[in-house]
């Protein structure tokens, strides 16, 4: 080989490896997983720019991000002040998800059985066991409901869709409460067990008499028959793109962690409404940067009606400008 095409040869390589970094890569919650698949395919054929986005769970998002396997991550569950500078990340929410209980109960329509925080959670502790017992009867006089057992069907992975729904759980039920607590993993009393969003939905699928709970896009894409919830006002509402967004107007982005309090207050809000975040290397390099900015800024703007056609809640435009413009101070120019 001449030192011609040698150099030729090396600069070949130089290319391609310049090409295969141009593609960034994140990883996280396996909420927001249908949308970002939507905006993903979306933003390559306005640019050219190939994201890429791996469904491996929050916690999966959070560790990655830590380690830096990934150059972005998603979180439902936000870290807090000190773990982001630990770990040199920053954190910005990207819009609102909405979590709905789930069941696979044969004659059952979507959003007919109405359960409450207490009785979800006496279900879940495995205090209520069959489907047509006197707890499920007194919310559903009109209902004609199975008798079936219950098979409770919960996350296998850490998981900020678990976070949002244990913490719904401990603040109707003080059962729920003291016998265990919140958090993405938890020593779950009963039950079964999938991976993500996905692996609740195919096990639920499987299993008659199940009860689950998933982003509601999982829902809507399945075909699952989801139940109405009594909110904290007292009253049975379903999971709509109305009722999530009447809870999402209750946010309040100087709490720590969550935006939306579990249960908010509002007569016409869904209980499990909560925001996702990204995060992103405050030190990665700038062009790496700029293309994940450009991405979540398109997502932002020109996404936001992929997001509502699955019935997630984009971001008010005043906190979308706050999210702008903490990106010029915060992430490398």
């Amino acid at each position: 080989m001449t030192a011609k095409s040698g150099l030729f040869a090396l600069a070949l390589v130089m290319v391609a490896a310049v090409a295969a970094k141009a593609d960034p890569s994140g990883g996280g919650g396996t909420a927001i997983y249908p949308v970002m698949s939507l905006w993903a395919q979306d933003y390559r054929v306005r640019t050219g720019l190939k994201v890429n986005y791996q469904p491996i769970g929050s916690g999966g998002g959070i560790r990655q991000s830590l380690s830096r396997t990934i150059d972005f991550g998603n979180t439902d569950l936000p870290l807090s002040t000190a773990d982001l500078a630990k770990g040199k990340l920053v954190q910005f929410p990207v819009l609102f998800i909405a979590i709905v209980p789930v069941v696979n109960l044969p004659g059952i329509a979507p959003g007919a059985l109405v359960l409450d925080g207490p009785t979800l959670a006496d279900i879940y502790l495995g205090r209520i066991r069959r489907w047509d017992a006197a707890p499920i009867a007194r919310l559903n006089p009109k209902l004609h409901l199975p008798g079936l057992p219950i098979i409770v069907i919960h996350r296998s992975d850490a998981s900020g869709t678990t976070a949002h729904f244990t913490a719904y759980l401990a603040a109707t039920s003080q059962n729920w409460a003291k016998e265990v607590g919140t958090g993405p993993a938890v020593a779950w009393p009963t039950g079964s067990a999938g991976k993500g969003n996905a692996g609740v939905v195919a096990t639920l699928q499987q299993t008659k008499g199940g009860i689950g709970y998933v982003e509601y896009a999982y829902a809507q894409q399945n075909r699952l028959s989801f139940t109405a919830l009594i909110n904290r006002a007292g009253a049975a509402v379903e999971p709509t793109l109305q009722s999530f967004q009447a809870a999402a107007r209750t946010a309040d982005f100087r709490r720590n962690n969550n935006p939306i309090p579990a249960d908010p207050l509002g007569r016409e809000s869904w209980p499990l409404t909560a925001a996702t975040y990204m995060l992103l290397h405050a030190d990665a390099s700038p062009d790496l940067n700029r293309q994940i900015v450009g991405f979540l800024r398109y997502a932002l703007h020109e996404g936001r009606p992929q997001a509502e056609s699955l019935h997630y809640v984009p971001l008010p435009q005043p906190v979308v400008a706050e999210v702008e413009a903490a990106w010029a101070k915060m992430l490398k120019p």
